[in-house]
């Protein structure tokens, strides 16, 4: 008897989760790395796989970041921090960068309003030296996880219900209910500042963790800061709903219009860093993107700033085909350990290549300013002219070889292959400290946004005391309150 012949053709008869292939998942929340902290492995066969796989979700729209904006401008270096890092492009104050940089939203599509509650993407390509630098972050300086391994599920769980297409509160709080490490990042999401006036009035943030190294190799922590001149300026839902109506890209157009009349944007870049061998120091994993690094201990430090003084040409050319990666770095930054960043580094150029082709880095947006030579040819849509008859390396008929050795972080890699959560999770004191800094009616209304959200008629009673137990763990009055105004009893 063929063993095949009665086999049922839907997927969800597994009793366990398995790969595409079959193999059955024994861990769908961690990546394989070198000891519990990191780099991860790119052995992880099912986090490739997974990742990969949700990359190529959608065509020819992007993902996520799909609704956005672009403006050019240019970065200028005002305070030295060339004992910090070799970079190029931040050699010594007045070097200018010429450099393109993208708003957008996070979740709903290329059409949807940008008045929507949403986290909104801040990303900056700095055109170099010595190639591109791509610092992609957001508006807020923390993350829902702070492993990528959850990325795809986390998306999916934001994204519309896929049966009837709407996005519902319960599908957002049934996943999250299982990663209490998104508290802090809620904190943002449902406060005052989860819908930015427009892209010119609000926070950037690099969100992961970086190194810099300097010439001497000596490497330190980084997190990147953008600031906005103009300051942070936010719309409260009823205002939102207004906005909204009467305009789906009233940011797009208030970005296109300032610069149209010579009210250009401005960031200031200020940088947080921290010596490697001091990170044990702090009751959190100063890698992980779910935690802030406290100001006090670890003070932001002025860098440069940021002006975008022209509108992009054409749209599709510059904000559709305009592509980033934080895997895009330069000489004198470098990559950690962050678990997000790591996965992030392979996760951003594959969907790329997915959405634009093999070849999307020669497209005019995304191909560096200065000289390049490689010997990557052919593949679909590869318009480069060569001649040449070399296309392998070493070769003694073709003269060019290796630039000039430049640093890397040196520490040297040891531990065993683990699917493990990092050991200092906390994930409820920053989240707390951050609700009780604000002021009685802005606590107010992040409540009420928390019991809007927890009133959905298909969040279970079960899901209400588990998100009532979270917040009751970030704040005692917190959990208090949600508890009294959805009618059940405060968790202990």
């Amino acid at each position: 008897m063929d063993p095949y012949k009665h086999r049922p053709s839907s997927n969800h008869n597994s009793p366990f989760w398995t790969t595409n292939s079959g193999a059955p998942i024994w861990n769908n929340n961690s990546s394989l790395t070198v000891g519990h902290r990191g780099p991860i492995l790119l052995e992880d066969y099912h986090l490739i796989e997974k990742l990969a796989q949700f990359d190529r979700e959608r065509i020819p729209e992007r993902v996520v970041h799909a609704r956005g904006a672009s403006a050019k401008g240019f970065f200028e270096v005002t305070h030295d921090v060339s004992h910090l890092t070799c970079a190029d492009f931040l050699r010594a104050p007045g070097v200018q960068t010429p450099v393109i940089v993208r708003f957008s939203t996070v979740v709903h599509e290329r059409g949807s309003p940008e008045t929507l509650r949403d986290p909104r993407g801040f990303a900056v390509k700095f055109y170099t030296r010595e190639g591109n630098f791509d610092l992609v972050g957001n508006n807020f300086p923390v993350f829902f996880i702070r492993d990528g391994m959850k990325f795809p599920d986390m998306v999916h769980a934001f994204k519309p219900n896929p049966k009837s297409h709407i996005q519902e509160h319960w599908r957002i709080l049934d996943f999250f209910s299982h990663h209490p490490e998104s508290l802090h990042m809620f904190t943002f999401l449902f406060d005052d500042v989860g819908i930015p006036l427009n892209y010119r009035h609000m926070d950037g943030s690099g969100v992961n963790t970086y190194t810099l190294i300097n010439r001497n190799g000596k490497v330190h922590y980084v997190k990147f800061h953008w600031r906005p001149t103009c300051g942070v300026k936010c719309l409260l839902d009823n205002e939102a709903v207004n906005v909204g109506g009467s305009n789906h890209s009233h940011a797009t157009k208030d970005l296109y219009d300032s610069i149209s009349t010579g009210n250009y944007p401005e960031w200031k870049l200020f940088i947080q860093t921290m010596d490697p061998d001091h990170e044990d120091r702090f009751d959190f994993d100063p890698l992980d993107v779910t935690k802030t690094w406290p100001e006090d201990i670890l003070p932001l430090q002025p860098v440069g700033r940021l002006v975008l003084n022209k509108n992009i040409d054409n749209f599709f050319a510059e904000n559709e085909q305009l592509a980033f990666c934080p895997a895009i770095v330069v000489p004198g930054i470098y990559y950690s350990d962050d678990k997000l960043l790591q996965t992030r580094i392979f996760s951003y150029a594959d969907t790329q290549r997915h959405r634009l082709g093999p070849n999307y880095l020669m497209l005019p947006v995304n191909a560096p300013k200065c000289a390049h030579h490689n010997n990557h040819h052919d593949g679909f849509m590869n318009f480069m002219h060569r001649d040449e008859e070399v296309n392998y390396f070493p070769s003694r008929y073709d003269s060019v070889g290796h630039a000039e050795e430049f640093p890397i972080p040196p520490p040297i890699l040891n531990g065993k292959r683990e699917k493990c959560i990092i050991h200092k999770e906390n994930n409820f004191k920053q989240a707390g400290e951050r609700y009780r800094s604000w002021a009685p009616d802005r606590q107010e209304r992040f409540v009420n946004r928390c019991v809007d959200a927890l009133s959905d008629q298909r969040v279970t009673h079960e899901l209400r005391n588990i998100w009532i137990s979270y917040w009751s763990q970030c704040d005692k009055s917190l959990g208090e309150k949600l508890a009294n105004q959805l009618s059940m009893k405060p968790s202990m």
